[in-house]
């Protein structure tokens, strides 16, 4: 195994989809193997825009069993919930000391978040949680943080935190690099393959989660969107002129290992793609589906996987969390 050091964190927002495991988490369990891997289920980022008793701790347990389910080994890769590891919370005020206000109020992802949630209660943590994720990524000595183009500014900041700070009091933190995954981890929605697969799709047809049943599974893909086209090469990969064909190429493709040229060149009519593209899914999913509700029935083993984790990750965050403090010249306890 690489000494690289990867982390990668997730909020527990609610059901996985395939977008998600085919622009993620499948990558996930198979770079766990490669390099020294952190996983974080971030849920006190999840407290920006959670409101109500008794709901992320929920979601917490189902994503950490869909984590597992996925085939994540405990023993492996060290899987935890950022609360349970405190240095996250002390690092991260010492990040807000380090970034600036301007810095901050330059994130795209706060005007976005912020113009989405006009008339709504709007918590100062949906500003300053870039410095929170900054720790998230220096707590572990990180050198790599495979991310989506809209997350790059927060790897930014995160660089220019750290680099601020070792000018300031010594050389402290790695400086991390944002590593961007192979194309193709982009998962379109089934109904408007013009847009990402997401759990905000109102009717559900074009989203497929990893807890659907096989028939909702199938039945979402037979009516997915393609077009009128009945040519010889109607099954063809062109992402700006067929994108629903497209769509389901790339799915196909992704959970096949093959690329989507090869997958069209097998098909001349999209009601075989469709059927196929959709057992496929079906065949990956179910077995992975089956784990999650084994392990939901098992709270207790949920926890101690988490415990496990948390540990492991709290020997290398307190060692990283002291050397800050000692570096500032805080006051030993």
């Amino acid at each position: 195994m690489s000494s690289t050091r990867v982390l990668s964190c997730i909020q527990p927002t609610g059901d996985v989809h395939l977008g998600s495991y085919l622009g993620a988490l499948k990558n996930w369990v198979s770079g766990q193997h490669e390099k020294d891997v952190f996983h974080g289920i971030v849920d006190l980022h999840a407290l920006t825009v959670m409101e109500e008793p008794g709901v992320v701790g929920q979601l917490t347990v189902e994503l950490a069993a869909m984590l597992f389910a996925v085939g994540l080994d405990p023993d492996v890769a060290t899987v935890f919930a950022q609360s349970h590891v405190v240095e996250h919370n002390q690092l991260g005020w010492v990040m807000e000391c380090t970034v600036s206000y301007g810095e901050l109020s330059r994130m795209t992802q706060f005007k976005d978040k912020t113009a989405k949630r006009q008339q709504q209660f709007i918590s100062g943590g949906l500003f300053t949680y870039p410095a929170l994720q900054a720790a998230d990524i220096l707590l572990y000595d990180t050198n790599e943080v495979p991310i989506g183009d809209d997350q790059r500014q927060h790897v930014e900041i995160t660089r220019d935190a750290a680099i601020r700070f070792n000018h300031r009091f010594g050389d402290t933190f790695v400086i991390p690099e944002a590593a961007t995954p192979a194309a193709g981890g982009r998962v379109m929605s089934l109904q408007d393959p013009t847009s990402k697969m997401s759990k905000s799709d109102e009717s559900g047809a074009g989203c497929v989660y990893l807890i659907d049943d096989p028939k909702a599974i199938m039945k979402k893909f037979k009516r997915a969107v393609t077009d009128s086209d009945t040519g010889p090469d109607a099954v063809r990969y062109d992402r700006e002129n067929k994108p629903g064909v497209a769509t389901l190429l790339d799915i196909n493709a992704a959970i096949t290992d093959r690329t989507p040229q090869q997958v069209a060149e097998q098909y001349e009519q999209y009601g075989k793609l469709k059927v196929d593209t959709g057992e496929a899914v079906v065949e990956t999913l179910t077995p992975i589906r089956e784990r999650y509700f084994e392990l939901m029935e098992d709270r207790g083993e949920v926890a101690r996987l988490l415990g496990a984790g948390a540990d492991k990750a709290r020997e290398v965050a307190s060692v990283t969390l002291q050397r800050a403090y000692d570096a500032i010249g805080m006051l030993p306890s």
